[in-house]
C-alpha cells in the first residue's frame, strides 16, 4: 500500500508526478482541483460553488475541501496520492484526524521545490497549452500569494515528516527522487 501527500506551489509538478505514480501503482490520485474542475464542467451544485471561488483566484473554503476529500479517502482504502490537499493547517489537522478514524496513515510527504520565476513561466505555458481559464496572469499571482500565505506554513507544521525534492529537474529525475524517498 502506498499513501503519499504531494506538496508544492501551483506549477511545481504535483499533477504530473501524481499522474505518473498513480498509473504505475494502480492507485487514485486525489486532487481537489481536478475534482472541482470536473464538478464545474458537469454543472453540479458543487461546481457552481467552486467556480465562484476559482474565478476570484481564491482557495475553496477548508470545510468544503475537507468534506469532499474525506469522502474520496473513504473509498481509497488500497492507497492514494494526495495532490493539492491539504493546503492549510486546518485541512492538515482534519486530514490527520480523518486518517486515524479510517485506520490509515500517510507513508510520506513530498514537497516539490521550484523557484517563483519558474512557477510563473510554467503556469503561463500551461494556461496556453491547456486553455485553462483559471490560469490568467492575475489569477496566477493570486494563487501564488494564497499558497505563500496559507500553504507554505504547512512546511513548518509537518516539519521533518517532509522530504524536499527539487522540482526543476527533468520529470523522470523527479519521479526517481520520489521513489528513492519512499524506499522504492
Amino acid at each position: 500500500m502506498r499513501r503519499i501527500i504531494l506538496m508544492g506551489a501551483p506549477g511545481s509538478g504535483k499533477g504530473t508526478q501524481g499522474d505518473l505514480l498513480a498509473q504505475e501503482w494502480g492507485i487514485p490520485r486525489l486532487a481537489p482541483g481536478d475534482i472541482f474542475r470536473s464538478a464545474i464542467k458537469a454543472g453540479t451544485e458543487l461546481g457552481r460553488q467552486v467556480q465562484a471561488y476559482s474565478e476570484a483566484g481564491l482557495l475553496v473554503p477548508d470545510e468544503l475541501v475537507i468534506e469532499v476529500m474525506g469522502e474520496r479517502l473513504k473509498q481509497a482504502q488500497e492507497g492514494w496520492i494526495l495532490d493539492g490537499f491539504p493546503r492549510t493547517i486546518p485541512q492538515a489537522q482534519s486530514l490527520d484526524s480523518l486518517l486515524v478514524s479510517l485506520n490509515q496513515k500517510c507513508d510520506r510527504i513530498i514537497n516539490l521545490t521550484v523557484p517563483a520565476e519558474v512557477l510563473l513561466a510554467r503556469l503561463k505555458r500551461r494556461a496556453v497549452e491547456q486553455k485553462r481559464a483559471d490560469d490568467t496572469e492575475e489569477v496566477i499571482q493570486r494563487r501564488l500569494q494564497e499558497y505563500n500565505e496559507k500553504t507554505f506554513p504547512l512546511l513548518e507544521f509537518y516539519g521533518d515528516r517532509i522530504v524536499h525534492i527539487d522540482g526543476t529537474m527533468p520529470v523522470e529525475a523527479v519521479t526517481c527522487a520520489i521513489k528513492r524517498a519512499l524506499g522504492i
